[in-house]
């Protein structure tokens, strides 16, 4: 069990590390072909700038996109209850409790620490689990925000966004005019450029599939390790996968913060799912020694 969370944190550095390099060696490159070092600077500090936004304003936004609605003790008492003594037993404080009107069995954390933590549970999700059930899943979520996971993939997702804006930007002026004279330049570099504009954002959206992956896988284990039963996580997943886990409104840009995948249709192989395949993440917690 401890073994696989310290597996998990350490694939999902190497990751960030491969997508930090990414992002500088696609400035590097188009800084080189366009003649502008400077270029090299002022894309790390849009980098930073955006990353900055995106992590205190990234809460706020998952919350609304998804018409979440913040609950109090008395109004679902169950679920309350039931986040209220996982965060006690993680020694968390309590996070904010919220509730989606959907019939799928759903559900996300947010907040970028445990201070500013957020659960998030579909009116699907509470009729159809049992208590176990429910702890499992409630457990998961706040694993995520034990774990930092929000403030991780939120700076990849970050990062996805920089990585594509800087591409095209750079895509469009290669076409369309406005690197000066192509005699003056190094045509080497600026094949490269562009080749590295428009290899760039698939390689970043990998990595940050991959980074969410891992961090789902994470989130599994911490969770079983908290309530000191696996059995109730993976029977959770089992039940989620026979009712279906579509929500009504789909977004895109939230769908790596739920419990499983909310998107209708299954990507080729996984290859671009935010979740790894419910089959192998109910395997491993049924391996999980505690």
């Amino acid at each position: 069990m401890y073994e696989q969370i310290s597996s998990n944190k350490r694939r999902t550095v190497v990751l960030l590390v491969f997508f930090l390099a990414l992002l500088w060696g696609l400035a590097w490159v188009i800084s080189q072909s366009t003649g502008q070092p400077g270029l090299f600077f002022i894309i790390g500090i849009f980098a930073l700038s955006y990353a900055v936004f995106s992590y205190f304003a990234g809460s706020k936004m998952a919350i609304a996109v998804n018409g979440a609605q913040q609950i109090q003790k008395k109004d679902n008492p169950r679920l309350w209850r039931t986040v209220e003594n996982l965060a006690i037993t993680e020694g968390l404080p309590m996070p904010k409790v919220y509730i989606m009107n959907d019939l799928a069995p759903n559900a996300f954390a947010t907040g970028r620490d445990p201070a500013h933590g957020v659960v998030c549970a579909t009116t699907g999700l509470l009729q159809i689990m049992d208590d176990n059930e429910l702890e499992g899943v409630i457990a998961h979520e706040l694993g995520h925000v034990k774990n930092y996971d929000v403030r991780v993939t939120t700076l990849a997702f970050a990062l996805v966004g920089v990585i594509s804006l800087i591409a095209d930007f750079f895509l469009h002026i290669s076409f369309w005019g406005g690197r000066g004279d192509r005699e003056n330049n190094n045509q080497i570099m600026i094949f490269l450029a562009i080749f590295a504009a428009i290899i760039a954002p698939i390689a970043a959206s990998l990595l940050q599939l991959a980074i969410s992956r891992r961090r789902e896988y994470l989130a599994d284990a911490t969770g079983a390790l908290t309530t000191r039963y696996p059995e109730g996580l993976a029977s959770a997943l089992e039940k989620i996968a026979s009712h279906g886990s579509a929500l009504k409104k789909q977004n895109t840009s939230t769908a790596h913060m739920f419990f499983v995948n909310p998107l209708k249709g299954k990507s080729l192989a996984g290859l671009f799912s935010t979740h790894p395949p419910v089959e192998a993440r109910i395997k491993a917690l049924r391996e999980m020694k505690l």
